[in-house]
């Protein structure tokens, strides 16, 4: 048989059509959404570390007794909970109608065996059930369990925690939000085909390449998800990221961070993809070593907040996508209040440099290499800093590097972002509490090495007092303390951003940046 030119030309023409409508058939059966990190493996429940990668993919596959509302209030997942005259008991009555991906109907028996599996397997979310015994060397004797008895099942529905003191009520609801629930004798099986309650079922995972496959769950509880096959990629490149993006290799991208916000902007601007900006409440900041000269007088750190303009640097810099933070909390937490506003006012921090005596000594401004976006920041920092008389040093390190010179103390000013644990107003605890170090200066979080005992008197009540009233007005008086001595300071809220081809609809993030808006997302042709 011979062809034309004609007759080639249209062979060719035809195979194109049927490989456009292939791709778009393909494209309608599964979405793909990209991760921009690696993640060791699915299993968050036993794993020796936390991996917040991991931990989007888990809100995919699982639910838990616990999530937070709009207000980063703790409300019932899996179940509603009420907590006892006591302040000690907390029940739970699971709600009905709840499968696990295997079939099997949801019972206090599974939520039991979870916590079982979870404290036997003594992983990395295990320890946040215990209290540390402060120079106990004994292993047997070096953690207390928080819980005052055994987990306790009364029926199938209703699982009942005691707790041993009223403090750790709040702490235990906190916790919670981050176990996922599975289904009884299926610990080992989670590692390599995890089973949940979650909108998506597993369906296979590369661990090579990180790449997970899910197909909605028919049976979910909240209703099926709008589409039938969810893939997740890892792309930690900016570059690719992109590229995948512009090409409809990858459909939606939430909270980029690898992208600088002219990549964004470039992108919106493109008309081939859309870009949604919501607001965020995680929390960019810069750290003090208060321990050390010169951030040990308060009059420095003070004259720091006040010689950044951080409103320009929104503008200019991050292009509008983030919002000023006077506070480490969000601004819609329940307990949220501003005390201390530092305002760009470079002649009072001049001042306050001249009250404190600082005469140009070098400081060492570090933060983490890998984000364009910070290494910008940072650069503009630096020339706000030097025009009003300091001298910063900027010093970039591997991320790991940075976080060891951190828990260790060798530091002296510093800049990150805090993830999800702002949300809670404990979090002032765990930053600030001067009995956070030395015992554990290793592994806390003040890496401030702040104490006030003012402050230490005033967040130790906050957390133990249970009358929410009386709690919003003593963590107010907390960071009235805080936002004066200034030992962290507040830069801005990230806005959650989301990348996405133009046949993603419906996509509703909330301002924690969780995947759990997926089930909701709607695709067209």
């Amino acid at each position: 048989m011979r062809f034309s030119g004609r007759n080639f030309l249209f062979l060719i023409l035809l195979a194109g059509l049927i490989f456009n409508i292939s791709c778009r058939e393909r494209k309608t059966d599964a979405v793909t959404i990209a991760l921009t990190e690696k993640f060791s493996g699915l299993d968050t429940l036993s794993s020796t570390g936390t991996d917040a990668a991991a931990d989007r993919v888990r809100t995919l596959i699982y639910n838990s007794l616990v999530k937070k509302n709009e207000k980063f209030e703790y409300v019932g997942e899996l179940g509603d909970y009420k907590v006892g005259d006591d302040n000690l008991t907390i029940t739970f009555t699971l709600k009905d109608n709840v499968k696990f991906h295997n079939g099997n109907a949801l019972t206090s028996a599974d939520v039991k065996y979870t916590f079982d599996a979870l404290l036997t397997a003594n992983g990395a979310k295990a320890g946040s059930f215990y209290d540390s015994v402060a120079g106990e060397t004994d292993p047997q004797k070096k953690r207390v369990s928080h819980f005052a008895e055994p987990i306790a099942t009364t029926d199938a529905k209703t699982v009942v925690f005691k707790v041993t003191r009223p403090e750790l009520v709040n702490q235990l609801l906190s916790n919670l939000v981050a176990i996922p629930i599975i289904p009884s004798g299926t610990i080992e099986q989670q590692k390599t085909a995890p089973v949940g309650t979650g909108a998506f079922k597993f369906v296979s995972f590369d661990s090579v390449n990180n790449f997970v496959q899910l197909e909605a769950f028919p049976d979910y509880w909240e209703g099926a998800p709008k589409i039938a096959k969810l893939n997740v990629k890892t792309v930690p490149d900016a570059n690719a990221l992109q590229n995948e993006l512009l090409s409809g290799a990858v459909d939606i991208s939430p909270n980029p961070t690898i992208l600088s916000p002219d990549a964004l902007n470039a992108i919106d601007k493109s008309g081939n993809l859309k870009v949604e900006r919501l607001p965020g409440s995680n929390i960019q900041y810069i750290g003090f070593n208060t321990q050390v000269a010169p951030f040990n007088n308060v009059k420095v750190r003070q004259a720091i907040a006040y010689a950044i303009n951080r409103e320009k640097i929104i503008n200019e810099l991050l292009s509008g996508q983030a919002k000023i933070a006077y506070s480490i909390l969000p601004e819609d937490s329940w307990a949220y209040t501003t005390g201390t506003k530092y305002t760009y006012d470079p002649a009072k921090a001049k001042q306050l440099l001249q009250e404190a005596g600082y005469k140009g000594e070098s400081i060492k401004f570090r933060y983490a290499s890998g984000n364009e976006s910070v290494n910008q920041y940072a650069q503009v920092i630096q020339n706000s800093l030097k025009d009003v008389g300091i001298n910063i040093e900027l010093e970039r390190l591997e991320p790991a590097t940075l976080l060891e010179s951190l828990k260790n103390g060798q530091f002296q000013m510093n800049t990150s972002i805090w993830i999800g644990g702002n949300q809670d107003p404990i979090f002032y605890r765990d930053l600030f509490a001067s009995t956070d170090f030395p015992e554990k200066k290793l592994n806390g979080r003040n890496r401030a090495r702040y104490s006030n005992d003012e402050f230490d008197k005033v967040i130790d009540e906050a957390v133990k007092t249970v009358d929410k009233t009386r709690a919003k007005e003593l963590y107010a008086r907390a960071q009235e303390i805080v936002s004066n001595d200034i030992p962290l300071m507040p830069l801005w809220y990230p806005s959650s951003m989301v990348i996405s081809t133009k046949r993603i609809g419906n996509i509703k993030i909330n301002p924690s940046g969780d995947w759990s808006f997926m089930k909701d997302v709607t695709v067209t042709n």
